[in-house]
């Protein structure tokens, strides 16, 4: 069976994520590549109407393992209907965030440790990304590039929230160094996206 690419981006509020997965997306599509772009929580219908759930202000309510219960449940559907099928068709997933983001963000942030982790292998059903690019941007600086525009119930956490996050994200890079690479977000767009580029030359060989 002819398998695709799988890639992700994480990292936290505010890094750039979103800029990036553009030029990722022109880099495949430039070489004929078929693409799929996608993003967690999300990317199918049940999932996007799980992330109004999530995200929504008003839920403030939510208890931590409900929350880290939605994302699996997303995931899991995700996975299901969108991202294997496209693997398996030889295609190249993109995916804004997965399942190291609720890791860094259930597992560090909400103090939820290793249940998140076992939780989540049930939803991707051994499916992990070839390679995961993370954003790595101080969290007081992400959250001051948000602005202060309105702010989703995650963005709105204390800054502690966003730190425990930050350490979480530092944890998966140390214990994934062969599929996890660190990208310093602080910099200018053009310069992280050369060295992007530079990580995905390096994998289309491989492949």
């Amino acid at each position: 069976m002819k398998k695709g690419i799988f890639l992700s981006l994480e990292g936290p509020d505010g890094s750039g994520k979103s800029t990036q997965i553009k030029y990722i997306l022109d880099f495949f599509e430039s070489r004929g590549y078929e693409t799929v772009l996608t993003r967690e929580p999300g990317g199918t219908s049940i999932g996007e109407k799980i992330r109004d759930v999530i995200l929504d202000n008003e839920n403030s309510e939510m208890d931590p393992m409900t929350e880290t219960m939605l994302y699996a449940a997303s995931r899991a559907q995700h996975v299901a209907q969108v991202i294997r099928p496209a693997l398996e068709a030889g295609k190249v997933v993109i995916c804004d965030r997965f399942v190291d983001s609720s890791i860094a963000y259930q597992g560090f942030g909400r103090d939820l440790g290793d249940c998140v982790a076992y939780i989540n292998e049930y939803a991707i059903m051994g499916c992990v990304p070839d390679i995961t690019f993370l954003m790595k941007l101080a969290p007081e600086e992400g959250i001051g590039r948000i602005g202060s525009g309105e702010k989703d119930r995650l963005e709105s956490e204390e800054i502690s929230f966003h730190r425990k996050v930050y350490e979480g994200y530092e944890y998966l890079e140390r214990t994934y160094p062969d599929r996890i690479i660190g990208i310093d977000a602080s910099r200018g767009i053009e310069e992280i996206k050369a060295e992007i580029q530079k990580q995905l030359e390096k994998l289309i060989e491989k492949k």
